[in-house]
């Protein structure tokens, strides 16, 4: 029934200011629209609304993740941006953060300015 309908990803924030700066400015996103409820951006053709809302408990998963050609790369120019992946005891990771799974693909977990955790995964 929605296997040919396009996908729209929503995320959580308490400060709609620092969610601009850092989806816009840091990540790179594109943004559609903005007014008192949420932003609007396009994440490379899916829409991804940043809701404001008024309580929010960040999850421990990762909510939303971009797929990329070289994790390497991607990870230093998060880090060159001030943004620093996360580091957990229970993944043997490189020192910048980077898990290789027992399948090669690669993960990289960071978070935005609410907590939210995302990721970046390379193939």
């Amino acid at each position: 029934m929605l296997a040919e309908k396009q996908l729209k990803a929503f995320v959580p924030t308490l400060n709609p200011v620092k969610a601009k700066a850092f989806y816009k400015d840091i990540l790179g996103l594109k943004l559609l629209s903005e007014d008192g409820y949420a932003l609007e951006f396009d994440a490379h053709g899916t829409p991804l609304r940043i809701t404001t809302v008024k309580e929010l408990k960040p999850q421990e998963f990762t909510i939303l993740g971009w797929i990329v050609d070289d994790i390497s790369s991607t990870v230093h120019t998060l880090n060159k941006q001030g943004i620093i992946c996360e580091k957990y005891a229970f993944f043997p990771q490189d020192e910048f953060g980077i898990w290789t799974s027992p399948g090669g693909s690669k993960v990289a977990w960071f978070k935005d300015p609410d907590g939210n955790v995302l990721s970046v995964s390379e193939r």
